[in-house]
């Protein structure tokens, strides 16, 4: 499932996407790509990240549906800047359609998919006098976000859900949310005339595949560069689990129930 392109034609400055939902190893990915070919990676912190700054004190499962649209906005901010920054070629983790795909695929399974069935039906009944307008928002929200993408990107490759996600107990997606976000992005990438192929496998297969189709040199062997890449994201992860265990450790039953009735 690709739409084509030319593997002849290497274009002076290539704008790479790498697509793809929670838990399918984009950062990795795309940590390596950049490490092997010298390319610069671009990329928006993380939500766990930017909350230290933004919501300082809450972990991703207990903010609001208006916290988490600041979240959303502060991360296409992070994206446009770093993205902007860079005048020639880059490879992105993620895109600026991201946030929104994850946007919509809340407004179906549920502001908390990752919330046992109890709450998410408390949060969905919440929810119901302000359906249509974030539902209006995010219509607005991902028109602009597409019509970026259009003008930004020359090319994307996503990573399709293959495996399941490791579970920590502290991030706000489930299967069924993985899996719409998936569908979502292989939908809005079929609907935007930008090339894009679908690139499975472990990570060794994946970066020889982008390679391949781009026609990018390298300046470093591929397996030094995935070694480099795991162990930065593995010192990132585990520095942020550390932190959102922390949060949820002192939380008292009255902060649990609190955050559970708001929406």
């Amino acid at each position: 499932m690709t739409k084509p392109t030319n593997p002849n034609d290497t274009p002076a400055r290539l704008r790479l996407a790498i697509s793809g939902t929670f838990g399918v190893g984009k950062t990795t990915t795309t940590e390596a790509l950049a490490i092997a070919t010298g390319i610069p990676r671009t990329h928006a912190l993380t939500s766990r990240e930017i909350l230290a700054d933004l919501i300082p004190g809450k972990t991703v499962q207990e903010l609001s549906a208006h916290e988490l649209l600041l979240l959303g906005l502060r991360r296409l901010e992070e994206r446009i800047h770093n993205e902007a920054a860079i005048p020639g070629s880059f490879i992105s983790d993620g895109s600026v359609i991201h946030e929104w795909i994850y946007g919509e695929a809340r407004m179906r399974v549920g502001i908390n998919p990752g919330a046992g069935p109890l709450l998410r039906a408390t949060k969905t009944v919440l929810g119901l006098p302000y359906r249509k307008f974030y539902r209006d928002y995010m219509n607005a929200y991902g028109t602009i976000v597409k019509n970026r993408a259009q003008r930004l990107y020359d090319a994307f490759i996503h990573l399709p859900v293959e495996f399941d996600m490791e579970h920590d107990g502290h991030r706000p997606v489930s299967e069924p949310f993985r899996h719409l976000s998936d569908r979502l992005l292989v939908e809005t990438l079929n609907n935007l005339d930008i090339p894009y192929h679908i690139v499975g496998g472990t990570i060794p297969e994946r970066i020889e595949q982008i390679l391949a189709l781009h026609q990018i040199p390298i300046v470093m062997p591929v397996e030094e560069a995935i070694h480099q890449a795991q162990e930065r994201v593995l010192a990132n992860t585990t520095v942020l689990n550390a932190h959102v265990r922390e949060l949820a450790a002192n939380r008292t039953w009255r902060e649990r129930l609190h955050y559970a009735m708001r929406y």
